[in-house]
C-alpha cells in the first residue's frame, strides 16, 4: 500500500513538472516581459468615459504622442493593447495572425450576432468568408450595376423633388442600405424591406452607444430591435425555402451552402451573417461617400476635373440613356484617386479588434492572453513618415507609377518601410473597399 502511495506521488510530481516545463516552453513569463506603457484608468470602467467624452481619434492620438506606437488602456470593459505602426498591424493581422482571433466587445457581439463570421476563426470563418466573397464576386456585381445605378438616380431625383437641404450622411446611409439589401436579397418585397430598415436603424443607433440594459437607452432599444430583426429574417428565409427559389444573391448562396459533412447553415447563422455584412458595408460606405463629397466641395478645381471625367462617360452613354457598364467603372482614374485619398484622410475604420489567444511578445512587451489588441489604422494613415503633409488632401499621392488604375498593393509582402508606396500602406491596413464613385 505504501509503495502504491509513493508511486502515486511520483506520478503526480512528474505530471506537475511536465506541465510547468510545457508552460515554460510555450508560454511567456510576466517577469521576463513588461506590459506596454499606458494607463488602465478607473477600476471596472477603465478609460471608457474618457473615450466617449471626446473624439476617439484625438483620444488615441494623444495616447500615441505620450506613450509611443504601442500602449495599453482599458476601454469597453476590456484591457487593450493599442498598436500604431504598419509593422505592428502586419504582425497582428498577417505574419502572426495565428496568435490572435477576431473579436469584438460582448456588447457589440450581442447586436450583430455570435455566428457572424468575424467573431470566429478556423474552418467556420474560412468557409463563411469564401461564401460571402463568392456572393459578391465581380461577375455577380456586374449584373447589379444597372440596379445600383437606378438606386443612385432615384436618390438624386428625390433630393431635387424635395427642394430641401438634405443631410448628406443620412441620405448616403439610406442609399448604401438599399444597395446592401439588393446585394443580399435581390428584389425583396417592400414590406420586408421597410421593416428591415426600421429595425436596423435602431440597432445601428445603439451600436456605438454606452452598453447598458437600462430601459429606454439607445443600447437597450437596439437589443430589442435586433430580436425583431431575427424574426423578420426568419420569415424571409422561410418564405425563400418554401418557394424553393434558387436565387444567385447572397441569401441564395447561404441557403444552398453545404460543408464537407453535408451540413447546411442554420437560420440563426444565416441571420447573424446577413446583419454582419450590412454592418461591415453600410455605414462605412456611407461615410466614405459623404467625405468624398465634402473634399470635392472644398476643392472647386478638383471637383470640376472629376465632373469632366464623369461627364465624358455620361456623354459616351448617349446622355445617360444607356446604363453604366462594369468596364466604365474601371476607367475612372481621377475618381479612383479621390476615393483612395478620402479613405486615407477620413480613416473611417479607425481600428479593428483582435484578441490574443496566448501570451505574446511584441518588441519586448507582453500582450497577455485574453487582452484585446487594436491596430490603429487612422494613426498610420496620418503618419507623415508614410504620407507627407498628411493633413493635406492630395489625390495625386496615389498615382501608381506604370499603372495608374492598378489595384492597391499590400504592405504585407513588402519587407522594408522605405520601399512602400502610399497605396501599399493604405491597402495593407485594410481600411475598407467601396463601390466606385461612378456607381
Amino acid at each position: 500500500m505504501e509503495i502504491v502511495s509513493i508511486l502515486l506521488y511520483i506520478i503526480l510530481f512528474l505530471s506537475t513538472l511536465l506541465s510547468l516545463l510545457k508552460k515554460q516552453k510555450h508560454g511567456i513569463h510576466f517577469k521576463k516581459f513588461k506590459l506596454p506603457p499606458g494607463s488602465m484608468g478607473w477600476p471596472y470602467v477603465g478609460e471608457t468615459l474618457q473615450l466617449y467624452s471626446q473624439d476617439p481619434n484625438i483620444f488615441f492620438l494623444t495616447k500615441q504622442k505620450r506613450y509611443g506606437e504601442i500602449f495599453k488602456t482599458h476601454i469597453l470593459g476590456c484591457p487593450c493593447v493599442m498598436l500604431a505602426s504598419p509593422e505592428a498591424a502586419r504582425f497582428v493581422l498577417v505574419t502572426h495572425a495565428h496568435l490572435f482571433k477576431p473579436t469584438y466587445p460582448k456588447s457589440k457581439e450581442r447586436l450583430i450576432g455570435p455566428h457572424a463570421l468575424f467573431f470566429h476563426r478556423g474552418g467556420y470563418h474560412a468557409r463563411l468568408r469564401r461564401l460571402v466573397q463568392n456572393s459578391l464576386a465581380p461577375q455577380t456585381i456586374k449584373k447589379l450595376i444597372p440596379d445600383i445605378q437606378g438606386i443612385a438616380v432615384s436618390t438624386l431625383e428625390s433630393w431635387a423633388a424635395s427642394g430641401q437641404v438634405v443631410n448628406t450622411f443620412y441620405e448616403m446611409k439610406k442609399l448604401s442600405f438599399d444597395v446592401g439589401i439588393l446585394s443580399i436579397f435581390g428584389h425583396i418585397e417592400r414590406g420586408f424591406r421597410e421593416m428591415l430598415e426600421e429595425n436596423y436603424r435602431k440597432v445601428d443607433k445603439g451600436y456605438n452607444s454606452f452598453p447598458t440594459n437600462i430601459p429606454g437607452t439607445a443600447y437597450q432599444q437596439a437589443i430589442l430591435a435586433r430580436k425583431r430583426l431575427n424574426r423578420i429574417l426568419g420569415e424571409i428565409i422561410s418564405s425563400r425555402k418554401e418557394k424553393r427559389l434558387l436565387e444567385k444573391d447572397m441569401l441564395g448562396h447561404f441557403l444552398s451552402f453545404k460543408d464537407e459533412n453535408d451540413q447546411k447553415l442554420s437560420d440563426e447563422q444565416i441571420a447573424d451573417n446577413i446583419i454582419g455584412v450590412l454592418f461591415a458595408a453600410q455605414d462605412t460606405t456611407a461615410s466614405v461617400i459623404t467625405w468624398v463629397l465634402k473634399f470635392l466641395h472644398d476643392d472647386p478645381k478638383l471637383l470640376e476635373a472629376v465632373k469632366a471625367e464623369q461627364m465624358a462617360i455620361y456623354d459616351a452613354n448617349n446622355g445617360g440613356k444607356m446604363p453604366l457598364t462594369w468596364e466604365q467603372t474601371r476607367s475612372m482614374p481621377l475618381t479612383h484617386r479621390v476615393v483612395m485619398e478620402s479613405l486615407r484622410m477620413a480613416s473611417i475604420i479607425s481600428f479593428t479588434f483582435r484578441e490574443a489567444v496566448v501570451d505574446v511578445d511584441y518588441k519586448g512587451y507582453l500582450i497577455p492572453k485574453g487582452w484585446k489588441v487594436m491596430p490603429l489604422f487612422r494613426n498610420i494613415h496620418h503618419n507623415p513618415e508614410f504620407f507627407p503633409n498628411p493633413q493635406e488632401f492630395d489625390p495625386s499621392r496615389f498615382e501608381v507609377r506604370g499603372c495608374e488604375f492598378k489595384k492597391w498593393y499590400s504592405i504585407w509582402a513588402i519587407p522594408s518601410a522605405s520601399t512602400r508606396t502610399p497605396s501599399q500602406i493604405l491597402e495593407g491596413t485594410k481600411a475598407v473597399t467601396i463601390m466606385m464613385f461612378g456607381l
